[in-house]
């Protein structure tokens, strides 16, 4: 599974983070950005939810 946020889109309200902290932190410039060590295919639940959540709609995923 691939996820990516874009980063033009989001807007930095940390709603992914608080879903699924195991895939998604905040970076210093305070936009989303997917951990590097970041397993999605074990939490595919919650990417979902947190993809859906996202009020601009910057997290994309697909299976790889």
């Amino acid at each position: 599974m691939e996820v990516k946020v874009n980063k033009e889109q989001c807007i930095g309200c940390g709603l992914c983070e608080s879903i699924c902290p195991d895939v998604f932190k905040m970076s210093k410039d305070g936009k989303s950005e997917v951990k590097e060590d970041a397993e999605p295919e074990k939490h595919a639940d919650h990417i979902d939810q947190a993809a859906a959540s996202c009020p601009v709609a910057a997290i994309t995923f697909k299976d790889a």
